[in-house]
């Protein structure tokens, strides 16, 4: 067990290598939760080179582009930071799309995984990539060289309106290792004073169940001497919960996608440090 765990931890190592020399290391990013007057392309699932592929070709179109589920953590990459029509996050986790795709009202890019089967009103928008796919959605493949073509998503994009706005405000993340540790002198003091007693990591992937509630009300019941560490779309269980912050530190501190949990077990080796 412990040689199967080594591997995976090996391999988000790597991902995360490779992420964070192309895009740089995540830094603490708010959000948007609100929504603009452009139509949009909302892109949702983990493939962060989609992502960069989206936004340049989108560049001075006049469509702004959104993130769904596990690309929330894109915007704290500061390779991405640039591009003005990257506006914010939409809706929450892979399970709640037949819903808030509906009234995105605009193109939706699925890349990697996590979509379920499109309802009637919004399999027009829906595009899929990699090795997402769906009988009935247009796929988008990539050329020789791993590029991709947007282009048909732009033109569509610019005949939707734009998208409904589901909620406002912010929401903030980004506590990747790189970025935690810089903050290690300051969460070190906190442990050495009382401040923070404990930290809970609640990660991985979020369900529909009802019983999944849970994970909400176990966050909120915790004491305000304590911090969640998060990754992955279960984050959105309590991330917009008002749990404050403890002397400057939010009580929930979001690394990233579900990869992302390779941040959480370097940041509990450098605690335990």
């Amino acid at each position: 067990t412990m040689e199967t765990g080594k591997f995976a931890v090996d391999t988000m190592a790597l991902l995360d290598k490779a992420n964070t020399e192309k895009y740089g290391n995540p830094e603490i990013t708010e959000v948007n939760l609100g929504v603009g007057n452009n139509p949009g392309i909302l892109i949702s699932g983990h493939d962060l080179r989609d992502m960069e592929m989206l936004l340049k070709q989108t560049e001075n179109t006049g469509v702004d582009i959104y993130t769904h589920g596990e690309m929330l953590p894109a915007h704290y990459y500061p390779a991405f930071k640039k591009y003005s029509h990257f506006v914010g996050n939409y809706g929450n986790a892979w399970w709640a799309q037949d819903k808030e795709f509906d009234s995105f009202n605009g193109v939706i890019l699925m890349t990697t995984n996590c979509i379920v089967p499109p309802k009637d009103n919004y399999k027009d928008r829906i595009y899929t990539t990699g090795t997402v796919g769906f009988e009935g959605v247009k796929h988008i493949e990539q050329d020789e060289k791993g590029n991709k073509d947007f282009s048909v998503l732009v033109e569509h994009a610019k005949k939707c309106a734009a998208p409904t706005e589901l909620e406002t405000g912010k929401i903030v993340g980004g506590f990747a290792h790189n970025q935690v540790l810089a903050l290690a002198d300051k969460i070190v003091d906190a442990v050495k004073s009382g401040a923070i007693k404990k930290f809970y990591v609640m990660a991985g992937c979020d369900g529909r169940h009802k019983s999944r509630q849970y994970y909400t009300d176990f966050a909120a019941a915790l004491p305000k001497d304590t911090v969640i560490l998060t990754a992955g779309c279960a984050k959105f269980r309590y991330n917009k919960l008002e749990l404050g912050d403890i002397g400057g530190i939010p009580r929930v501190l979001d690394a990233g996608q579900c990869n992302d949990s390779y941040s959480l077990a370097i940041i509990a080796l450098k605690l335990k440090e």
